[in-house]
């Protein structure tokens, strides 16, 4: 039985905020020790990333982490070393999807019992999820949060000098760690981490508790990573943040996305887009920039959850529909090419037919080119979590059921405008599909897939569309 060392997560400490004059965000370098240092040689490591775009740049990182220890990769995790989960927590089903993966990989443990199983991301902030894990899936190793991935070389170290098993999750954030290494997945565009955390509270949402309260990046190390993504032939930066339009409120900036935002695209990179932004704090000052810069993509991702304003109270969400909707009016008459994809939770509790009928209502007015839909999902420790939910199963399948035949025909009526278009299109890689056909996106984000007779990866080409569906488009490259 190995020794166990324990620091479990406290949503108490994960709900409480520091008040205002204690809100100053502090930065350290990155530093990691000469033991760790030499930890991979000759072993190799696998990571398997779940979740959102930040998940995916952590992902990057942990790889970073992982080679400057000497790791090398694998391409299956039968043949690694250390096999490492990056977890999301916004749904219970991706949690079980990831107990489920690790339960499958258990047989590994016996082949090769030096083996080291680790878990970190969200899931590992949540302490009934941990408890869950430790007590189903013994052969996990090492259990970290979302605060304290910069520690990853040290208790990878522990773990595997001390044959312990340890769980170490902070419960409150600290300070901002910079320069740390960074495998980058793409070699045609880089994610950017602009903020950390969300102040928001929407009652349904565990992120503010996972990823802690809002904390931004100085904006000169978000440029030097710009320019360095630029230096390296990336064609496209995506900034990340749980609510980027609260950018550089605790750094004391009046407009702080804006003024980022306008630097960056001074840089002169290619394209730059953002997620997530959030209703609740966006300003005109930022529609009139993206008007105005060629290089920021007439594309954003802009979440409504629902168009019930009874519903969205509910939520905590912080605005009306009637708002949202000046938005969206405003954006459209100032970038009349702008295109929008959202985010619906159908079946929130308390959620009546009327309300269900005024997010269709809401829906036929954005006419949106793609919406996330799912249904709601409680999740342990929010408010949302024990509110009354008196709507049956059946009828949310059915709302989501609706809801998702009606984007599809607008989706699909959408896209049949762009047949015949020639459309800019960075090429991202060789089409999940087929090896013979290239993917990419415009630059109003639609999924283009294409033939082309030479190699275009990383360029951006003309692409003429010859053939439209609901979510993607088919075409051909124009020769040079």
């Amino acid at each position: 039985m190995k020794r166990k060392d324990y620091l479990m997560p406290d949503l108490k400490l994960e709900k409480k905020r520091s008040s205002k004059k204690d809100n100053e965000t502090a930065y350290r370098d990155f530093q990691m020790s000469l033991e760790a240092n030499r930890l991979g040689q000759d072993k190799k490591y696998y990571v398997k990333t779940y979740g959102c775009q930040a998940n995916v740049r952590d992902g990057e990182s942990l790889s970073g982490m992982l080679e400057m220890m000497g790791f090398t990769y694998a391409e299956v995790p039968e043949k690694a070393d250390v096999i490492l989960f990056n977890t999301c927590a916004i749904r219970r089903a991706a949690e079980e999807k990831v107990m489920a993966e690790i339960g499958n990989l258990k047989y590994l443990k016996k082949e090769k019992p030096n083996i080291i199983f680790v878990l970190c991301g969200c899931m590992a902030q949540e302490k009934d999820v941990v408890e869950e894990l430790l007590q189903k899936h013994p052969q996990l190793d090492l259990i970290f949060g979302t605060h304290n991935l910069y520690r990853f070389p040290a208790l990878l170290q522990e773990v595997m000098v001390k044959k312990i098993q340890k769980v170490e999750v902070y419960s409150q954030e600290g300070e901002v760690v910079e320069s740390l290494p960074v495998k980058r997945s793409m070699s045609s565009k880089g994610f950017v981490n602009i903020m950390y955390g969300c102040d928001k509270f929407c009652t349904y949402c565990i992120v503010p508790y996972t990823r802690g309260k809002e904390r931004s990046r100085r904006m000169k190390d978000i440029l030097e990573e710009v320019s360095a993504l630029k230096k390296s032939g990336r064609k496209e930066v995506v900034l990340l943040g749980q609510n980027v339009n609260a950018y550089g409120k605790d750094l004391h900036m009046e407009d702080g996305f804006t003024d980022l935002l306008r630097a960056i695209s001074d840089t002169g990179i290619e394209r730059i887009r953002f997620y997530t932004s959030h209703p609740r704090d966006y300003r005109s000052s930022l529609i009139d920039l993206m008007a105005e810069r060629k290089n920021i993509m007439p594309f954003l991702h802009f979440p409504v959850q629902s168009g019930s304003n009874e519903i969205l109270k509910r939520m905590a969400r912080g605005y009306t529909v009637e708002h949202y909707i000046s938005l969206y009016d405003e954006m459209m008459k100032k970038i009349p090419n702008m295109t929008f994809t959202t985010d619906i939770i159908v079946g929130f509790p308390g959620e009546s037919d009327e309300d269900f009928e005024k997010t269709m209502n809401l829906v036929e007015h954005c006419q949106y080119d793609m919406a996330y839909t799912f249904l709601y999902s409680p999740r342990v420790g929010t408010p949302a979590a024990s509110m009354t939910d008196s709507i049956s199963k059946e009828v949310k399948k059915a709302r989501l059921q609706r809801l998702n035949q009606r984007l599809r025909e607008i989706a699909a009526k959408k896209n049949k405008v762009y047949l015949g278009r020639i459309v800019r299109v960075l090429c991202e890689g060789i089409s999940k599909k087929n090896e013979k056909i290239y993917a990419g996106y415009t630059e109003d984000n639609k999924l283009v897939n294409f033939s082309c007779p030479w190699n275009c990866m990383d360029e951006i080409v003309d692409v003429e569309i010859t053939e439209t569906h609901s979510y993607t488009l088919n075409g051909r490259v124009l020769e040079k």
